[in-house]
């Protein structure tokens, strides 16, 4: 009897550990590595107001395998105005993680309960959001306009947002709204994060000459950059790019020349100037940093886009334009006493990224005079 029940144990004991084992082998099977989703991929570019970082987020935003959004901290912004841009940073990195996450729920901080998608600042400048599953009306590779999309997608509601999200691998958004790289840190080590960050950069005088004509859309911003009191008189404009500079400069000491490891290869400097002189090429190596692939439809539209007619003079509009002389239209029309003053607060950024000072007007008139620094004097994209 004895006998018998140590083999019926025996037998329990066995049955239970086939059981178990394969349980653990259907459990292994159904997170076999070939069936797991790729990796999303992360990018920040992470830029300056009137730098043209709204065309540069196109060339992301059109590509049919990216989510992007522009400028998502504007929320925060214009909920916050109150507080200095400095102070606005953590909270607008943590809106910024969210969002890379595909979790809109971050928003309820800042918007009515009851929104649409519409609500989203520029929300007609994402192809993600004027096509499935965000809007039928139009097809994940078509190249499609602000004006249709704002015409024909705006009824859906704003959780269609993070259904989009959820369907891409390639998350991108623009930002102008951060003036130290190390507050970014904790996103840069966020192992749910694979994030790279593309700074991109113009000419302070180009950006100061286009200010100007856009004032009014950027005083609310200029106030919470610098404060009512120095966003006010003659200097104001000069304060606001004097702090703009300094930026740039902290940026890229920590992103390039200081490199600590996690930024490794996760680092890109670019200039417009560069991008506008070789656009093709320039978007090239910006989709090989994102992981992108260039398809030849985009590279027509590339093409098409920066050989226009236009002169580019409306807000946040990507119309057909020939790009380089947009970018030059600084040296014919803006006063010399204006350049020298704003060369006096940004001195030390442009020298650091490139871009040679002119001492006199007939300098700043000699078309034939290169001020840009030979790329190969600047170190980007290191490690990678």
């Amino acid at each position: 009897m004895l006998k018998s029940n140590k083999t019926l144990v025996l037998v329990i004991l066995l049955v239970q550990s086939i059981v178990f084992i394969c349980f653990l082998s259907q459990l292994h099977s159904s997170y076999s590595p070939q069936e797991e989703k790729p990796a999303r991929v992360h990018i920040l570019i992470l830029s300056s107001w009137r730098s043209g970082s709204s065309f540069t987020g196109q060339l992301f935003s059109q590509h049919p395998d990216v989510f992007y959004l522009m400028e998502p901290a504007w929320h925060v912004w214009m909920t916050m105005y109150q507080n200095r841009a400095r102070t606005l940073q953590m909270a607008a990195r943590d809106l910024l993680r969210s969002v890379f996450l595909c979790d809109m729920s971050v928003f309820d901080a800042y918007m009515s309960v009851q929104r649409n998608k519409s609500d989203l600042f520029q929300w007609e400048a994402s192809r993600a959001l004027c096509s499935p599953p965000a809007c039928d009306l139009f097809q994940r590779n078509h190249i499609i306009s602000k004006t249709a999309c704002k015409t024909l997608c705006s009824q859906y509601p704003f959780s269609k947002v993070e259904e989009a999200c959820r369907t891409y691998n390639h998350i991108v958004l623009k930002e102008v709204r951060f003036f130290d790289l190390t507050v970014l840190y904790p996103l840069l080590t966020d192992p749910s994060l694979n994030l790279k960050v593309i700074h991109l950069v113009r000419d302070p005088r180009a950006v100061f000459h286009s200010r100007e004509k856009t004032m009014s859309s950027l005083l609310q911003d200029s106030k919470v950059v610098v404060g009512p009191q120095q966003n006010q008189g003659e200097m104001g404009p000069y304060n606001v790019m004097q702090e703009i500079c300094r930026s740039h400069v902290q940026i890229y000491t920590a992103g390039s020349q200081a490199l600590p490891s996690f930024l490794r290869g996760r680092y890109m400097l670019m200039r417009y100037e560069d991008i506008v002189n070789d656009p093709l090429a320039k978007a090239a190596q910006l989709y090989r940093f994102a992981e992108l692939h260039f398809a030849p439809k985009l590279q027509m539209w590339v093409y098409n886009i920066t050989h226009g007619k236009g002169l580019g003079t409306h807000d946040f509009d990507i119309d057909a334009r020939n790009a380089v002389n947009v970018s030059k239209a600084w040296r014919k029309n803006l006063p010399f006493k204006k350049i020298a003053k704003l060369q006096n607060v940004c001195k030390d950024a442009m020298e650091l990224l490139g871009y040679r000072l002119v001492k006199s007007e007939e300098e700043q008139k000699d078309m034939a005079l290169n001020l840009l620094l030979a790329q190969g004097t600047l170190p980007t994209d290191k490690g990678s």
